[in-house]
């Protein structure tokens, strides 16, 4: 009898782990017997009601290659209108946005939403979103917001903050292996439409504890310019901005066809360090994908997998180590259909004056090139 109330009593605490409630903590998170936890970062699929092609398979192949414990999408779920789109079955027209007809609007959100959350919910995973600036740009209330997120029984996505704006923001605490103790902590910041005074008093208030702990947000913050230097123009990797020319440090690994100019030091950032945020992670900008170091805290912009828009495309994990506290990531490019890690390779050094000439022609042209196949493209 004792053997069958304990059996009973393990499966009614495996089932409260799994199934969701009215709080986030209801669904545990707890690093594995090897005292790891990985977080798959998947941005802005950017989607309507007409899933793109492969965009479900991406999904499932990113799943399948990164054996994920948890997901995170850091926004742009949907694209709120656009015209020019030719990867799904409604040529030449993107968007949940329908002018004047908010149930109609709601209801393209809503499959959108099905379609690319099916191949996680299949997976059993659990995930969580923060709101992206399309998102909010469809006029799709949070509160309606919320509900959608609240129909899918993985999605852990809540409102934990109490800011007048009413943005949606969470905390999740990831358990010790071997103990009911928060180990670890990921937070889910909604930046979409700007990271306001009432968020940050939140997330300075909220006590999580000081654990180590992940931010995931949309739209990178200022900060994230300090992984630059200005370069000359005929640099590898240099990036023109009106008459000066920027590029990735030396130790900042992948690749950037955006910049933000470096010396800048946000309220946030200072409030991340107050709370031992080790590492943050965003979106937005489609077609960078790079890691680097900056006042102890990881920050890397992740590929998005808009199929309508220019690649690359890809994903992100990051490892946890329960012992250390310490972070690994990776980025995995998606190119004909499979996913392979970014390797990083050493900028070339140019050491003569027509070598650096040459350079800096290509590298001009190149930044013209990539900024018309961004613009044109369906």
């Amino acid at each position: 009898m004792k053997k069958i109330i304990s059996v009973l009593l393990s499966v009614c605490l495996l089932a409260s782990c799994f199934v969701f409630g009215a709080s986030a903590e209801n669904k545990a998170l707890r690093f594995g017997s090897d005292g790891k936890f990985t977080v798959l970062q998947i941005t802005d699929p950017q989607d309507d009601a007409y899933i793109a092609h492969g965009l479900k398979e991406f999904i499932e192949k990113a799943i399948e290659e990164t054996d994920p414990d948890f997901v995170v999408l850091t926004g742009d779920i949907v694209e709120d209108s656009r015209a020019g789109d030719i990867s799904d079955d409604k040529i030449f027209q993107e968007g949940v946005t329908v002018d004047g007809d908010y149930a109609a609007t709601l209801e393209n959100v809503k499959k959108a939403c099905a379609d690319i959350f099916a191949p996680i919910e299949a997976s059993g995973i659990p995930y969580a979103v923060s709101q992206g600036n399309n998102d909010y740009n469809s006029d799709v209330t949070n509160e309606d917001w919320l509900e959608i997120y609240a129909s899918f029984p993985n999605n852990m996505t809540v409102d934990m903050s109490d800011d007048e704006e009413g943005k949606i923001d969470c905390y999740f605490p990831v358990f010790a292996s071997d103990s009911d103790e928060p180990a670890f902590g990921l937070w889910m910041l909604d930046n979409g439409r700007s990271f306001t005074e009432g968020q940050l008093k939140w997330f300075k208030g909220y006590d999580n504890g000081n654990v180590p702990s992940l931010v995931f947000e949309h739209v990178p913050v200022d900060d994230i310019g300090n992984l630059y230097e200005e370069c000359n123009i005929w640099d590898e990797g240099a990036i023109i901005d009106g008459t000066s020319a920027y590029r990735l440090k030396a130790d900042v690994d992948g690749h950037a066809e955006g910049i933000v100019k470096p010396g800048q030091t946000t309220e946030e950032f200072t409030a991340w360090k107050n709370k031992n945020v080790v590492g943050a992670f965003f979106g937005h900008w489609h077609t960078s994908g790079y890691t680097g170091v900056w006042d102890g805290i990881t920050l890397g912009m992740t590929y998005g997998c808009q199929f309508s828009k220019a690649g690359p495309y890809g994903v992100r994990t990051i490892t946890i180590d329960e012992n250390t506290g310490s972070i690994e990531t990776e980025i995995y490019v998606y190119e004909n259909s499979e996913f392979t890690v970014q390797t990083d390779e050493p900028y070339a050094e140019y050491d003569n004056a027509f070598e650096q000439a040459i350079a800096g022609v290509i590298n001009f042209f190149k930044n013209i090139f990539n900024a018309l196949v961004y613009l044109l493209k369906f």
